[in-house]
């Protein structure tokens, strides 16, 4: 059958349909197309493209050889992109062209149906070969731009590759902590925070957002006592700080200082440390879990390691580690750390073994260095690198080694040379994980302290800060701020940064200006002044100090003038007379009385008369009622019994 006549009869049966539905007709016609030209169009357009990337490769190549700049080799690519973008369009318009031969002239405006492959080929084309047009209220890149953006991309490479331009050290402020050592050092994760810790027994609480170029601390506490600050550490979250000091028991405090929670102290008695509920000795370090915000980790001279829980309401340890020696006596750990997953717990002690243990299993170690310092020198620190193979320590014996936990019988590298005298100076990684920094120790008025920086892999010294005329103790590379603080020996924690490289932190508080103190405000007495008052109201004129110092002279009260001696009788209790004294007022009238009291019936005899003739007191009550008395009369026998001699008589 002729397609023509097959066609026409769907057109009027459609006109029918549509008729009897009420409506004029089904909408415009789809656009029909041709494959073969399709398929013959996208043959062609990629043989093209294949032809001129290999044409662009052998400018390269020849561009290369010949030694052009950048900036001509550029040129010469735009060009040709140019050229391929114009054929590219011009094969679009083209194939446009082709396709729409065979439909309505009326359908361009409103297409029905699938979208035309060569369209989309076309335009992917035009995207490879042609860069975007800009978008509105930008400007177009030009080949100056292209080669600051090189030029950027140039000193990344060298960033990358020399980690040392990386170290923030341009700037630097120094926070006043005291007179003495600072032994602790910790940063919050956010870097908002400071607390620095030391020998004077205090803690003191720095907030960068809060302090102004003045840089005084915001809190400063002893918490401990009198007990020397050893450790501090924030917890992962950041709000709570662990606090260990020369005291046995660890403590926790919140952000602002006030007491969380205090560890349980053991039984010293007690010969199996395992037994007790938490160290009975000093302790030396603590850290918190990386991963398990409440749980914490403290190591003590009573030769324990112990975990703990903030959480435990009987404030006893959860597990106990016990290091061994050789012989299988005990060992006192002189500092701890987690790995960085908080699987493995690590302790270095005072025979030069590093001892790791599992965390779940607190019996057996899981891998043991023996030799790894000198025996009787104190570690004072362990640090494990970001990736979690390397670990760090840091030795009494004035060294610095790494360790492959893979393969822990002998270190990958040792440096020497670095003098040691705290027992908890630092070692810790670079937030890259390529450089390892920590501090020399020196005598007092024999040179600086100095803050060393080692590459991670060849470990040779690569760079180096002299921090101050003291001790470099206590190191912390914040990976956040990108600022690394220092506590030295002489009382001084310093923070170094670079105002590009680091964030917030130091930068936060040297551009605020010092606050002006507020002068308290005193009361005065003000002075009216009228200059037609009376004169009983004007206030006497001051004259010459020296006569009003004759004139206080004269008066007897302002003078204190004492009081002359009595003459006469006495008056207002003074007594006069031989002095005037109390002692001559005493010989006078009793000691020296002439009267004979040594019989008193016969003193009291002497008033007898006087009170018969005119009684005062007793007599006139009883005058009318009192009978007359009515004495006993001697006789003979009693004259007789008193001639009796003495020992004759009756004793009554």
């Amino acid at each position: 059958m002729d397609p023509n006549k097959v066609e026409e009869a769907s057109d009027s049966e459609d006109g029918e349909m549509a008729s009897v539905m009420g409506f004029s007709g089904f909408g415009k016609k789809a656009r029909t197309f041709d494959l073969d030209a399709i398929f013959e169009t996208t043959r062609r357009t990629a043989i093209e493209r294949s032809q001129r990337i290999l044409e662009e490769r052998q400018n390269d190549t020849q561009m290369e050889e010949e030694g052009e700049s950048s900036k001509s080799a550029k040129s010469s690519v735009h060009t040709q992109r140019d050229k391929a973008a114009a054929a590219a369009s011009s094969r679009k318009q083209e194939s446009d062209s082709s396709s729409d031969s065979g439909s309505d002239s009326d359908s361009d405006s409103d297409l029905i149906g699938p979208p035309l492959p060569p369209q989309h080929t076309a335009q992917d084309d035009g995207n490879e070969l042609m860069r975007p047009p800009p978008a509105p209220g930008s400007t177009a890149h030009s080949d100056e731009d292209d080669d600051e953006e090189e030029e950027d991309d140039d000193d990344d490479d060298d960033d990358v590759c020399n980690p040392v331009k990386k170290i923030p050290d341009t700037h630097e402020i120094t926070l006043t902590h005291g007179t003495r050592t600072v032994s602790a050092l910790a940063l919050d994760p956010s870097g908002a925070r400071l607390v620095t810790g030391g020998y004077d027994y205090d803690v003191r609480f720095w907030d960068f957002a809060g302090m102004d170029q003045a840089l005084q601390a915001f809190r400063s506490l002893q918490p401990c006592e009198c007990h020397q600050i050893r450790s501090l550490q924030y917890s992962v979250t950041g709000d709570v700080i662990l606090v260990i000091s020369g005291n046995a028991q660890a403590k926790v405090l919140d952000r602002d200082g006030f007491n969380v929670m205090e560890c349980a102290k053991g039984d010293q008695y007690i010969v199996d440390m395992a037994k007790t509920k938490g160290h009975t000795a000093m302790l030396n370090s603590g850290c918190w879990h990386p991963k398990i915000k409440e749980e914490f980790m403290t190591c003590s001279n009573d030769g324990t390691v112990r975990t703990w829980d903030v959480n435990s309401e009987k404030k006893q340890h959860k597990s106990v580690f016990k290091p061994r020696s050789f012989q299988g006596k005990k060992v006192v750990p002189t500092c701890c750390t987690y790995s960085r997953d908080g699987k493995l717990i690590a302790a270095g002690c005072q025979d030069g073994t590093i001892q790791i243990w599992d965390r779940n299993l607190s019996v057996h170690t899981k891998f043991h260095c023996r030799q790894a310092h000198i025996p009787g020198s104190e570690t004072s620190c362990l640090a494990f690198s970001y990736d979690g193979v390397t670990l760090a320590s840091r030795g009494g014996d004035d060294t610095l080694k790494t360790w492959d936990i893979r393969n822990f019988k002998k270190p990958v590298n040792v440096a020497t040379g670095l003098t040691n005298y705290f027992s908890m100076t630092d070692c810790c990684f670079s937030p890259d994980d390529k450089l390892l920094v920590t501090g020399t120790s020196v005598k007092k008025d024999e040179g600086n302290g100095k803050l060393v920086f080692f590459d991670r892999t060849s470990f040779q010294k690569v760079y180096e800060i002299e921090v101050t005329n003291s001790s470099a103790i206590r190191c912390l590379w914040h990976p956040k701020l990108n600022q690394i603080m220092v506590g030295t020996g002489n009382g001084l924690a310093k923070v170094y940064y670079d105002p590009v490289k680091s964030h917030r932190g130091a930068k936060l508080c040297v551009v605020k200006s010092q606050r002006k103190e507020k002068q308290a405000e005193t009361l005065t007495q003000d002075y009216i002044i009228t200059p037609h008052a009376l004169p009983m109201f004007r206030e006497a004129r001051q004259r010459s100090t020296r006569k009003q110092l004759e004139k206080d002279r004269l008066d007897p009260k302002k003078s204190n003038k004492p009081e002359p001696p009595v003459s006469g009788p006495g008056r207002g209790g003074r007594v006069a007379a031989h002095g005037g004294t109390l002692s001559s007022f005493i010989v006078k009238n009793i000691a020296l009385d002439k009267t004979d009291d040594s019989n008193p019936r016969q003193a009291i005899l002497r008033h007898a008369k006087e009170a018969s003739e005119n009684p005062y007191w007793v007599a006139p009550a009883y005058t009318l009622t009192q009978p007359e008395p009515l004495f006993a009369e001697e006789s003979e026998e009693d004259e007789e019994a008193d001639k009796e001699p003495e020992w004759k008589k009756r004793k009554i």
